[in-house]
């Protein structure tokens, strides 16, 4: 099916040179973080947002203050379970639980163990 599309429709103008292994991946990865965002409240991502704009790249422009702030709303988004997760979604094999969750005794692990 996917060979028709690229042959006979206007798709073959759009896909050329376009690697759809690698599209369909980013868009994979799009739809784990989506799922990583909601757990933030709507007024949490607007200020997560702020943060990020404010802060350009680097923390230096942020007071302590923010600073803490954007640490707790990134680890609102848990980083960790969102590389394993995509890690486990595209790997062959199975992804060790202490990439997903941290090692035995983390404040991760007992935090996804509570979740559970």
């Amino acid at each position: 099916m996917l060979r028709f599309l690229l042959k006979r429709t206007p798709i073959k103008r759009l896909a050329h040179g376009i690697p759809v292994v690698g599209l369909l991946s980013a868009v994979e990865v799009a739809r784990l973080a989506r799922r990583h965002v909601a757990k933030l409240e709507p007024q949490e991502r607007r200020r997560l947002i702020r943060l990020l704009g404010k802060a350009r790249g680097g923390s230096g422009s942020l007071s302590r203050r923010e600073r803490d702030e954007l640490a707790k709303l990134a680890a609102k988004l848990e980083p960790r379970a969102f590389v394993g997760s995509a890690a486990s979604h595209f790997s062959p094999v199975p992804v060790p639980k202490r990439l997903l969750y941290g090692p035995n005794g983390s404040r991760a692990r007992a935090a996804a163990g509570k979740r559970s």
